[in-house]
């Protein structure tokens, strides 16, 4: 069985910079934990970034979020802590300019993945539209979010978007980290 984990956005303006918020540092250790396990039981590890230029403020998303974040090339674009030291040279990595990654679907299909796991942040944004389009690419496949490894700023907004993807047959995994 193909099987792929996905690390979404887990980048340092999500976690320290200018979209930020205390609690998406406490992912970092399980985050990595969860990587190097996938990784040890042969599932391919896949990371997204959002991925913006300078120009960000002029964009469709930076007229309704005029904060830069993510910028090409700026620290807040990498990574984070433990999970940006998890990354290896096999693993694939999108660089995306929006909140899903069509050329990620894509790939998805290709791979006929049978599991597809995602975590990261945020997870009423980036999380959710990731995840659709893993579903919608992989009609057939399990797709799974990962409950204890997402966060959003508001935790209401985290709770709608699990039952969002609940809705669309997205199993939620750890559902007690709902909170």
């Amino acid at each position: 069985m193909r099987k792929a984990f996905i690390v979404v956005d887990y980048q340092i303006d999500f976690v320290t910079g200018s979209l930020g918020f205390p609690e998406a540092s406490r992912l970092d250790e399980p985050l990595a934990q969860a990587i190097e396990a996938h990784r040890a039981q042969g599932w391919d590890i896949l990371f997204t970034l959002d991925t913006h230029e300078a120009d960000y403020l002029t964009t469709a998303e930076g007229r309704t979020l005029p904060i830069p974040h993510c910028i090409r090339g700026t620290e807040g674009h990498r990574l984070y802590g433990k999970t940006a030291h998890a990354l290896r040279q096999e693993d694939r990595v999108w660089e995306k300019e929006t909140f899903g990654s069509l050329p990620l679907a894509q790939y998805l299909a290709s791979q006929g993945y049978e599991r597809v796991e995602l975590a990261g942040l945020v997870a009423h944004i980036c999380v959710l539209s990731n995840a659709i389009l893993a579903k919608a690419a992989l009609p057939q496949a399990q797709i799974a979010v990962d409950a204890a490894l997402t966060l959003s700023p508001d935790p209401a907004d985290k709770r709608r978007a699990l039952a969002s993807l609940a809705g669309v047959q997205v199993e939620i995994l750890h559902k007690e980290a709902v909170e």
